[in-house]
């Protein structure tokens, strides 16, 4: 039976688009005889029917892999593949691609894209995704937006479900997995610039560079997640001369599923919620630098003077005021085996790699809210889920464990101490734990090892330089002041209490605030 993928809704937010495609464009699909490529030649004919520029036709032997589907832009070497049906979290993918083979203009900065069209070079990209993952979709883009630029670069994007023993052969624990002309390229949340910088060995130089020749902020943000990017506003909204530099636009609320809580928006979605907020940022002018980390903080030597940031050892920004907002990472357990099987085995984010172990067993550690909703989303996928907490018993919200106690393929072990991921050199295999009341130890056989045991701030580049509290969070005062005039902190990274996306923005905004008053104060010394 086929199934309508392409629901009123969806055509609603489609048709629109449409007249953005102003070359002709041809949907080439290959199929086979399961009912997911009759959904799949479905949904090609119902986008096909909302412009006259889009074509289909079926060639069963255009793909090795079928279900699958090319867009490809007549008379042109430029196309981009999907194994799969992109929906879900990937229909994003789908639009963007075909308004960018069809000739919508690519949304990037000029000097990335000559950047990618001077890549020198034949590459076959193919990554490997989950329907589910709110990072895909980055991966998929960058890589499917390289395509159209330089048609020496191909992409294919696997919908993992859908051919499992693909996934098997490979060895894919962990979505998105990347491979390059058939070699594992890397995994996780992958952007143009970064891939701009392992494919191009002379870019890291020239960016250093251009990061050096920038002349000095008024005041400088470090860190895209909501505190950095509500600093930065609030600056620039009071006329100062502002750049945001940081890894990933949107931090760690890329990796956060359902948002609930965020006053005014009843429900929305961590990457969504991230696009919403660099669109934000983009109304003002604000320098906006992505894909770099901070390794090095050097104060100024005299009051006044310019602090500087350095990202590696040849690049360094300098600014009159810094505010810190670089938030946090996944806590690991610190036990033997932990590394050695990340993202064979051990993950941190149901959402997902949870599709990759289907029918599996697998272990969520942690029994807080973030542990118990995993564990309940995972009891749906795999065959049994264990959940082991630290303490006596789970400190998950009440409304959880009754829903949790309601599966009957969960078990729940307290006082459980994990001392060691079991392995057998590829892939996990089990955990070794022992029982904190009884010393007794005890090991499980498992497919899969769900970390969600709380957040690290990203301070370890400032030991030494700021104060820290035991929790490795910056010390500030009310105002987000820390103990060296000019240096700000705010979000996660910071003692600013209770850990929620809301705090985190007024973090940021009460520090932009602190930081304009200082400059002002500054101003008016300096012109006395």
């Amino acid at each position: 039976m086929v199934t309508r993928l392409l629901d009123h809704n969806l055509t609603a937010q489609l048709k629109p688009l449409m007249p953005r495609i102003t070359h002709e464009i041809e949907l080439v699909m290959s199929l086979d005889d399961r009912d997911a490529s009759a959904n799949l030649e479905q949904l090609l004919i119902d986008i096909a029917a909302l412009s006259s520029k889009i074509n289909v036709r079926r060639d069963d032997d255009a793909h090795t892999r079928r279900p699958s589907f090319s867009i490809h832009r007549l008379d042109t070497d430029i196309s981009v593949s999907f194994a799969g049906i992109p929906m879900g979290h990937e229909f994003s993918s789908l639009v963007l691609a075909l308004l960018q083979v069809g000739g919508n203009p690519v949304k990037e900065d000029a000097a990335l894209i000559d950047q990618v069209a001077n890549l020198d070079g034949d590459y076959e990209f193919t990554t490997y995704m989950s329907l589910s993952c709110q990072n895909c979709p980055t991966v998929v883009q960058a890589l499917n937006t390289m395509a159209v630029i330089n048609p020496r670069i191909k992409h294919t994007a696997v919908e993992g479900s859908l051919f499992g023993d693909e996934v098997a052969q490979r060895n894919v624990l962990a979505v998105p997995t990347i491979y390059l002309n058939g070699e594992l390229f890397g995994q996780g949340r992958t952007t143009i610039e970064d891939f701009v910088r392992k494919l191009d060995a002379d870019s890291a130089g020239r960016e250093a560079a251009e990061l050096n020749q920038r002349a000095p902020y008024e005041v400088l943000v470090v860190g895209q997640g909501p505190a950095g990017a509500a600093a930065a506003i609030y600056l620039a909204r009071k006329g100062i001369h502002t750049g945001l530099v940081g890894e990933r636009f949107g931090g760690q609320v890329l990796d956060t599923m359902a948002i609930e809580n965020f006053i005014s928006v009843p429900y929305t979605e961590g990457p969504k919620y991230a696009a919403a907020l660099e669109a934000h940022v983009g109304n003002y002018e604000i320098d906006v630098i992505k894909s770099q980390v901070a390794t090095e903080l050097i104060p100024a030597t005299e009051p006044g003077g310019l602090h500087t940031v350095r990202f590696g050892d040849d690049a360094a920004l300098r600014a009159h005021e810094v505010i810190i907002a670089t938030g946090a990472h996944w806590r690991l357990m610190g036990v033997p085996g932990e590394q050695e099987y990340r993202n064979k085995g051990v993950t941190f984010c149901p959402h997902c790699d949870g599709p990759l172990f289907k029918g599996k067993d697998i272990a969520v550690i942690g029994g807080g809210n973030s542990g118990i909703e995993a564990a309940i989303d995972l009891a749906g996928l795999a065959s049994h889920v264990t959940v082991l907490e630290f303490m006596p018993q789970c400190l998950a919200d009440e409304v959880l464990m009754d829903k949790l106690n309601s599966m009957p393929n969960v078990d729940v072990i307290t006082n459980a101490q994990t001392t060691e991921v079991l392995g057998d050199g590829e892939q996990v295999t089990g955990i070794s734990y022992r029982d904190r009341a009884s010393s007794e130890t005890g090991q499980l056989a498992l497919s899969g090892v769900f970390v969600q045991i709380g957040l690290v701030p990203n301070t370890d580049w400032l030991a030494g330089t700021l104060e820290l509290s035991p929790r490795k969070e910056i010390v500030t005062d009310r105002r987000g002041l820390t103990a060296v005039e000019g240096i700000y902190a705010a979000g996660d990274c910071s003692t600013e209490p209770y850990k929620q996306i809301v705090v985190a923005q007024g973090s940021g905004a009460i520090a932009a605030l602190s930081a304009w008053e200082h400059l002002i104060r500054q101003q008016t010394v300096l012109a006395s």
